[in-house]
């Protein structure tokens, strides 16, 4: 997989942790809540950096009180008809004021980039098949939008009315 960051390609320094893998004492890891769950006192004292993956039935209300603890937090689009993420990136910023990297992960398509970007997703797993610059340049090819969201665009309506 190829990760986009704010705009970019970036190289992806987080490791994704099974549930059944050993979780190595340094370096950058993402774990499932399950195992957040489970191991939170040995992981509360872990040095390094540590990022949480919410399966698309796990809204972020579960950890929102250990929100602090995570650098990332992983949202899971299982399919493309699936929103929840785009809901819980909103909650993520808007409600919990997270400002940590949300990283969409599994069916993240180009035509929806800018979208889950402009509801606070900063990051992109994306599939190695396309060239990562025409999904970067996917990002801006919408201008207009009808919805508010957490970029603070100015909506069609507000343009309109600003004419």
């Amino acid at each position: 997989m190829a990760l986009i960051k704010n705009g970019q390609s970036a190289v992806d320094l987080w490791c994704t942790i099974a549930d059944r893998e050993t979780i190595p004492a340094d370096g950058p890891v993402i774990i499932s809540l399950k195992r957040w769950t489970e191991e939170k006192p040995w992981l509360k004292g872990r040095r390094a950096p540590l990022g949480i993956f919410l399966q698309a039935d796990q809204p972020p209300a579960i950890i929102e009180d250990d929100l602090d603890r995570f650098e990332v937090v992983s949202l899971e689009f299982p399919t493309f008809r699936d929103g929840r993420a785009y809901s819980y990136a909103r909650l993520l910023r808007e409600r919990y004021c997270y400002t940590g990297e949300i990283r969409a992960v599994g069916d993240v398509l180009r035509d929806q980039l800018a979208f889950m970007q402009r509801c606070g997703i900063n990051s992109f797993e994306i599939a190695d098949n396309v060239p990562i610059d025409k999904w970067i340049k996917a990002i801006g090819e919408i201008s207009v939008f009808y919805q508010p969201a957490t970029d603070a665009r100015q909506t069609a309506l507000d343009k309109r009315r600003n004419a």
